[in-house]
């Protein structure tokens, strides 16, 4: 699988680069499979950012976005020191949900994929519609932006 370093039509923003650290891995110099989730909420935070709409924004509109599910297929090993890029895509928005889809590439070469799904919950944990103008930035990345952004 070939991914352009600045993106591709389905991902028209730069992948996140993650320089693999000596916390990151076990004995053999692997990444653990518990790192993945973590980078992949990295490459997500710089997706709600290219998208126009930080995370933190989203916080302080009352809202959170509680992750309800997570799936990584592991390919290959990552290692240490290893320069990687995280492709973070959008995959499914609806009016409480949405699901990212990630790829985790060496070069060009596929380390994992995964996937996270989310809830839009209001501040005291109950289910949320998001508001009409976050639905319609998340619906047509790279297009829209909040007002005062």
């Amino acid at each position: 699988m070939t991914v352009p370093e600045t993106g591709s039509e389905t991902a028209p923003w730069p992948p996140t680069v993650i320089r693999v650290r000596y916390a990151e891995t076990d004995a053999m110099g692997v990444v653990h499979h518990a790192t993945y989730p973590v980078w992949f909420e990295v490459a997500r935070t710089d997706l709600m950012h290219h998208l126009g709409l930080p995370y933190r924004d989203v916080e302080a509109r009352g809202y959170y976005l509680m992750l309800s599910g997570l799936n990584v297929e592991y390919r290959r090993a990552a290692r240490y020191d290893d320069e990687l890029r995280i492709v973070a895509r959008l995959s499914s928005v609806r009016s409480r949900t949405m699901t990212f889809t990630y790829e985790v590439l060496r070069g060009k070469e596929l380390l994992a994929t995964g996937e996270t799904r989310h809830i839009a919950t209001d501040q005291t944990y109950r289910p949320a519609r998001l508001p009409d103008d976050v639905l319609s930035l998340l619906q047509a990345p790279g297009r829209a932006r909040l007002p005062g952004t």
